[in-house]
């Protein structure tokens, strides 16, 4: 009888090292985009990795809040792990921030990739000092302002409601400081802000306007890049360290995968979208050389407020250093 018992117990011991891990990721992209089938791909190979695989479960759509939402959810352990952009990494550590928070200073989507590398290591490690283990970094391609009414000058977004993200508070006060009109609300409330007039202008990437319908209470898109809307997929490093080192590296290397995938097809999703929405009724406004200009005097006399502020000193010093050298053997001026 006890022999029995003794094989019970090991049969029950075997079987609860094979049973796979749950892990809860949550993510305000709307569900049935390219963003979370690309997601749910890694989640089909993440049940597939050895020892039992990994149950990924997915909460797309702003179904578990807002970002600064998820990162506290992952803190308590309601959440394991999150798609995150810039807003919600910075909430980590705003070291991140140098890759999204310094409006046009990255003039092609080839001199992030040079950045992000380069910085790489040191955004990851900073990262997992705070408890969050780097999956993947992705992008959304570059943000454009999309507005109720035509928008060419920094004069004219001044005079309308603009978008602030919620719990910001040097961005609110960095706004107001240069003449705009921030309004803080969660990313869910987009939409109906525009609806109701609480707000009249937002910037975001046109994959995310077409997704959330953005573009038809704002059918104005000032056609010039901003900045690029950079994110991460991240897990807490005391879920991931309880992983097999088998299993872990299984789940990597699916993550390197999706993390690819998605770099590729945001950014060509991102020139799609404007057609898709020009095709319904968008009207983009493209600029001169001198408005151009215009806004890149507005956008680099604010950059000493950024710098040690909303973007950590040493590393706003660190990306300009760097874009200088990039640009030297690129054979293209610094400026």
């Amino acid at each position: 009888m006890r022999k029995l018992a003794f094989l019970l117990l090991l049969t029950a011991a075997a079987g609860a090292q094979t049973r796979p891990a749950g892990i809860r990721l949550a993510t305000v992209m709307p569900s049935g985009t390219s963003y979370h089938q690309i997601l749910q791909k890694m989640g089909q190979a993440w049940r597939q990795a050895p020892g039992g695989g990994v149950n990924l479960t997915i909460y797309a759509g702003s179904s578990m809040g807002g970002e600064a939402d998820i990162v506290r959810r992952m803190r308590q352990n309601q959440l394991q792990a999150g798609m995150l952009s810039v807003v919600g990494l910075s909430d980590i550590d705003k070291s991140v921030t140098a890759l999204s928070y310094m409006p046009m200073m990255f003039r092609t989507l080839d001199e992030l990739d040079y950045i992000r590398d380069q910085l790489r290591v040191e955004l990851e490690k900073r990262l997992l000092d705070k408890g969050f283990v780097t999956l993947f970094w992705g992008d959304a391609g570059w943000v454009r302002f999309f507005t109720k009414e035509p928008v060419l000058h920094p004069a004219d977004l001044r005079r309308l409601k603009l978008f602030a993200w919620a719990g910001d508070n040097y961005q609110i006060d960095l706004m107001k400081s240069v003449g705009f009109q921030p309004v803080a609300l969660e990313t869910s409330d987009i939409l109906p802000g525009l609806q109701t007039g609480l707000i009249s202008a937002v910037s975001t990437a046109p994959f995310y306007a077409l997704a959330t319908q953005v573009y038809g209470p704002a059918p104005h898109m000032l056609d010039m890049n901003w900045a690029v809307l950079v994110g991460a997929t991240v897990i807490t490093a005391n879920t991931w360290q309880a992983i097999p080192p088998a299993a872990r590296e299984a789940l990597q290397k699916a993550a390197d995968t999706a993390g690819a995938e998605m770099r590729k097809r945001g950014r060509q999703e991102a020139e799609d979208s404007v057609q898709t929405m020009v095709k319904r009724g968008l009207k983009p406004h493209p600029v001169t050389p001198e408005i151009e200009a215009e806004w890149r005097r507005t956008a680099e006399d604010v950059y000493p407020k950024i710098r040690g502020n909303m973007v950590p000193t040493d590393v706003f010093d660190k990306v300009q250093r760097l874009l200088t050298e990039y640009r030297a053997r690129q054979g293209k001026p610094a400026k």
